[in-house]
């Protein structure tokens, strides 16, 4: 069912970096050397709560340290946006809520990111299953809304360059990351959120992901109450530095924020 007024949903921003994360090995940028926490990046990841459920978009190779860092102690589901490893190396890591849990643990996302999940981690899919593999149950998705476990998921689909990517609508809440392009129709499906998260790799224009003045300029044209920027890299500059930058809406996200909605 969607969710009502009545229904409170937390996002937690576990990771706000690109794909190398913040700061970059061997970097000595004024970002990558910053005291500042703000300016602390792991792999990009939300963690959303609502009526005792949790759910996770995207794991990454620092998931294990995100749900210790966040003390999680409940796993309902991984959403998965897209296959490349910034977004799905953590999944193995999973098996910590199998076995204390002692419950599969869902994972949706498309066929197509589904089979990328089968070759990447083929011990979890054999035959003979290896006793420590994680231990996970498939629900394939695809352009239509779901839901899971009565939380009504709509999909959002971006291109990645090249590559779709899903994003994803809750209720008020739209979470996109990795979109280079957004379709006028999809648009459509992202208006009227409240608080949406999209995307901004670096102020100059890239290939594959949006800048932060084209990820301005969306928002601006969708005008939720409240958005954050995601998917930084060091190039962005120091967090403080560019909020102040920033219309008075739009923030950068950073990991550990916490949004109620």
């Amino acid at each position: 069912m969607p969710i009502t007024r009545s229904d409170r949903l937390k996002v937690t921003f576990l990771g706000t970096g690109t794909s190398i994360g913040v700061p970059v090995i061997t970097c000595d940028c004024p970002v990558c050397v910053s005291p500042d926490q703000r300016d602390k990046r792991m792999r990009t990841s939300v963690m959303l709560e609502i009526n005792g459920l949790t759910f996770v978009i995207d794991c990454g190779p620092d998931f294990r340290h995100q749900m210790l860092r966040q003390h999680v102690m409940n796993l309902d589901a991984v959403l998965f946006t897209h296959e490349h490893r910034d977004h799905i190396a953590g999944l193995d890591d999973v098996r910590a809520f199998n076995y204390v849990l002692n419950k599969k643990i869902d994972i949706y996302g498309t066929s197509r990111v589904m089979e990328a999940i089968r070759i990447e981690f083929p011990y979890i899919f054999s035959e003979s299953r290896y006793f420590g593999a994680p231990q996970l149950t498939i629900h394939p998705i695809d352009d239509q809304p779901f839901t899971v476990m009565g939380v009504e998921f709509t999909p959002i689909l971006v291109m990645h360059e090249k590559l779709p990517v899903t994003g994803f609508r809750v209720g008020d809440f739209t979470y996109i990351t990795d979109a280079s392009y957004i379709s006028d129709a999809e648009m459509e499906k992202i208006r009227g959120s409240k608080v949406i998260v999209l995307n901004a790799l670096r102020n100059s224009k890239h290939v594959s992901h949006f800048s932060v003045g084209e990820a301005v300029n969306i928002l601006k044209e969708l005008k939720p109450e409240k958005a954050y920027l995601t998917h930084l890299s060091h190039f962005v500059g120091l967090h403080e530095d560019v909020n102040k930058k920033l219309p008075d809406f739009i923030k950068l996200a950073y990991d550990g924020l916490e949004v109620e909605i």
